[in-house]
Order: structure tokens, then C-alpha cells, then sequence
């Protein structure tokens, strides 16, 4: 008599709700379909990252969790939890808070993973201490939970990175939709959600960006609505820059980033997205650390001062300066775009 098959694991991950964390968390995607091949993923995640994640050939489902930061939103986790309830055999939670933890609880899934933090005894039943020393990056902690624990706390494991899937007949409708060049591409994202601490000065963004245009290229500022000012501020009277910020979904800023010859980022969720499409990324870093959030991707230079009050942390800087960033000047980074060109470009 043969043996029954085994059936394919199926897996949800309860993800974060950053752009960047996002991305990170597709490493961990990629651990679990190494490690078994057959098995199916779903995650748990706010309905802004279902274009990123559609862009991940290893997730096999979204379902959909919209509620607000802070907010609680038990009648909306609750019905999901229903609407999951039988269909998966263990659950992985990315955040480390009690609530992100109640869906795959009231879905009854057998096994929950997570770090501690915010007494979630119950909710989370294989519960792991979180070595921050060993587990010094946030990608490395999403990796962990997908693993056995006593291989988890060793550290000593591959991550693999983050790669996004580009379309290339949405990058050519949006070249035309928004009179892109020929020109080759510079990126800008002056954004950071987290605060000002960790955003480079509109001055210097113009600045580079001016000197960016005499040197041949087209820039593209990116964003979203709330970095429309910003982007005006860059993008106002200079030629061949694109003020894009508010104009594209999100899903527009993978192809438009992966058309990019370089971008020059903050530390912020589309530097993450950069990296994943393979783009070369100059990285500025003011209050937080290129140790804990680094670009996951060999092609990038790093822009960190590392004064003696770096990193901070905070989202403003709390000695009123924030010489971390005033002090990183365009003509460095200008210096690595050009470096980094892999051709000369003619000036037009």
C-alpha cells in the first residue's frame, strides 16, 4: 500500500506595515520556499503593500488587514480571522506587538511564532527571545522566525535578498504618461516616514540635482503625496527634473526605480525597493545606523558621517543640528554618482 503524500505546509505570515520592513520581510519568503519548496504562504498585511507583495513569485496570497497605526480594530482582525480560520498549519508574526498577534490566535492556526514582547503568552505559543546582540539587523530577525530555534540563536544563516519582479510594459505606458527622456536616470527620494532626523536637506537634494542635469542625466524625484512639497522644492525651474512625488502608485515606483541608473535615498522604504530592483544606491544616513537598515544589495555606497552623536534614533535630532546631515554635502555624493557611471554621458 503506498503512503499518503504529506501535505504541502501553508504558512501566513503576519507582516509589518513600513514599505521597507516590507521588502525585508520577502528574505524571510524566500528562506521558507528554499526550505520547503511545496508550501504556501499567505500574509497578513495593510492594503498599501499588496503591489509589492504581487511583485514577490513567493507569496501566494494577501489578505488584506486595514487598520489604522495605533488603532486596535478587533472587529476587523476578528473577521479575518474567520475568513482564515482551517487554512493554515502554523503562522509566523513579524511585529513584536500583542495585537499583530490576534489574528492568527482567533484563526486557531496550531503553531504561532514570534519574539516576546507585550506578554504575548497564549497568543504567541513558540515564543523566541530576541538576542539582539546575534540578531543585529531587522532582515536577520524576520529570517529567524522562519527557522528552527536552536539555528536561530546560533546566527550563522544565509539571507537571501529581496527581488522584486519589474514589468516593463507598465514602465514604458508610464515613460510616456509622464514625458520621461531618454536620458539616463537618477532617483530621489527625499522622504522618511520616520521624521526629519533621517532626512537629507532639500538644499543639498537640489543642489546635486542641478549638478546632476549639466552632467547629462534626467532625475526623477519619488515619493508619495506627503512629499509633493519636497519634490516641488527640488524639481522648481531646473530642467529635466521630474517632480513624480504623489503621481505614481507604488507598484509605478518599482518599474520607474529599476529604469534608474542610480538613486541617491534617505534611509527609507523606497531604498529598499531600489535595492530590490538591482539599482546602484548612494544611501544617506543621519539618526539611524547603516548597521541595523542597510540597503540589501552589494551594488550601493553608503553616505554616514558617523559623528559622536550618530546613530540617535530619534526623528529629530534632539541637539537642535542635525549636523549628521547638514554636513554630508552634495559634492560628495556627487562624486560617487559619477564614480559609479558606467559610462560618459553626453551632455544634451
Amino acid at each position: 500500500m503506498s503512503q499518503a503524500a504529506t501535505p504541502a505546509p501553508r504558512i501566513l505570515v503576519v507582516g509589518p506595515s513600513w514599505v521597507g520592513d516590507m521588502v525585508m520581510a520577502q528574505s524571510l519568503f524566500k528562506t521558507l520556499k528554499q526550505r520547503q519548496p511545496e508550501c504556501r504562504i499567505g500574509v497578513v498585511a495593510p492594503g498599501w503593500s499588496q503591489p509589492i507583495l504581487e511583485r514577490m513569485e513567493e507569496v501566494d496570497e494577501v489578505a488584506t488587514l486595514d487598520v489604522g497605526h495605533g488603532e486596535f480594530g478587533w472587529g476587523t482582525r476578528r473577521a479575518l480571522a474567520r475568513r482564515l480560520r482551517g487554512r493554515f498549519d502554523r503562522a509566523i508574526v513579524l511585529p513584536r506587538s500583542w495585537k499583530s498577534a490576534l489574528v492568527p490566535f482567533l484563526a486557531r492556526i496550531p503553531r504561532r511564532t514570534g519574539f516576546t514582547g507585550e506578554q504575548r503568552y497564549g497568543v504567541v505559543n513558540d515564543r523566541r527571545r530576541l538576542d539582539k546582540a546575534v540578531l543585529d539587523q531587522t532582515v536577520k530577525r524576520f529570517v529567524a522566525l522562519g527557522l528552527a530555534a536552536e539555528e536561530a540563536r546560533e546566527g550563522e544563516f544565509a539571507v537571501p535578498r529581496p527581488r522584486l519582479r519589474v514589468d516593463p510594459d507598465n514602465l514604458a505606458e508610464l515613460c510616456q504618461r509622464l514625458g520621461l527622456s531618454a536620458r539616463p536616470a537618477i532617483g530621489m527620494m527625499p522622504g522618511a516616514e520616520y521624521g526629519p532626523a533621517k532626512q537629507w536637506l532639500l538644499g543639498h537634494f537640489r543642489e546635486l540635482a542641478g549638478r546632476l542635469v549639466a552632467e547629462g542625466y534626467e532625475v526623477r524625484v519619488l515619493g508619495g503625496p506627503k512629499d509633493l512639497a519636497a519634490g516641488e522644492a527640488i524639481a522648481e525651474g531646473l530642467p529635466w527634473v521630474h517632480n513624480l512625488c504623489g503621481q505614481t502608485r507604488l507598484a509605478d515606483a518599482v518599474d520607474l526605480l529599476a529604469d534608474c541608473q542610480q538613486v541617491v535615498t534617505n534611509d527609507s522604504g523606497l531604498m529598499h525597493v531600489a535595492a530590490a530592483v538591482e539599482t546602484r544606491v548612494q544611501a544617506l544616513y543621519g539618526s539611524s545606523s547603516p548597521r541595523y537598515t542597510p540597503p540589501l544589495t552589494d551594488n550601493a555606497e553608503i553616505h554616514y558621517l558617523a559623528l559622536s552623536c550618530s546613530p540617535c534614533f530619534e526623528r529629530r535630532c534632539p541637539l537642535g543640528h542635525t549636523n549628521c546631515l547638514v554636513q554630508l554635502s552634495p559634492q560628495r555624493v556627487l562624486a560617487a554618482v559619477l564614480a559609479a557611471s558606467p559610462t560618459v554621458i553626453a551632455r544634451r
